[in-house]
């Protein structure tokens, strides 16, 4: 008993014990921030306020693209979309993940997809499937408005349904998927328009190459001489 009793008096009287005990209220999952304070799921600090999304660059519908200096480039996206969309595809996410191999594990999975809707059910029923996550993935990165958010700007009739954020996310994740399914080609160029006023080509982003240039015989002439 006088050893318990000599053991918590010691606890009592350390401080650094009592500043750990302090620090142990905090559930380990919680983060900190630059202050000091402790952040969370359901915490304030520390998390950037969230504002307005907004509307995309270009509509759906705009498939031959917009009057401005990209006019050249939506003319291309427009083309290829409609000859070639696992090219458009593989480019789209290339461009939007910027490491290298992604143009070809998206585009060579989406062919193959392509090809089986294309033979066994007639139209692209497949493909669509596989790559509506990238909408999905643009909206994010550029807080960009879906569907359900542009509809109920223009009538108003969504309003209920953006009041949850989860809520919301998953009826625009599901609308990103009917556009795709219902309007592929034309979801992938507003994307690849979209893409391409944004973010520059991960081609662009390499590093100049160096080149040694030795330089050139110096002869003395006679007069000089």
């Amino acid at each position: 008993m006088a050893e318990e009793k000599q053991h918590r008096h010691e606890e009592e009287s350390s401080p650094l014990l009592n500043e750990t005990k302090s620090f142990s209220r905090f559930p380990p999952h919680l983060g900190w921030t630059a202050d000091g304070f402790p952040t969370g799921p359901g915490s304030v600090m520390g998390q950037p306020m969230p504002t307005a999304r907004t509307p995309w660059n270009s509509s759906i519908c705009s498939c031959l693209g917009q009057t401005d200096h990209f006019c050249s480039s939506d003319l291309e996206v427009c083309l290829v979309g409609s000859v070639a969309p696992c090219v458009l595809y593989g480019s789209n996410v290339e461009r939007l993940g910027s490491v290298p191999g992604t143009f070809v594990n998206h585009c060579l999975p989406y062919s193959g997809l392509y090809l089986i809707g294309n033979s066994c059910f007639g139209w692209n029923c497949l493909a669509p499937w596989f790559s509506y996550p990238s909408r999905t993935a643009i909206r994010h990165k550029f807080n960009l408005e879906g569907s359900c958010e542009a509809l109920d700007r223009s009538c108003g009739c969504c309003g209920s349904f953006l009041k949850d954020d989860a809520q919301r996310e998953q009826c625009e994740s599901a609308c990103d998927l009917v556009t795709h399914v219902f309007c592929h080609t034309c979801a992938l160029c507003q994307e690849g328009r979209e893409l391409r006023r944004r973010l520059p080509h991960p081609g662009l982003n390499a590093q100049p190459v160096l080149v040694m240039i030795p330089p050139t015989e110096q002869t003395m002439g006679r007069g000089g001489a």
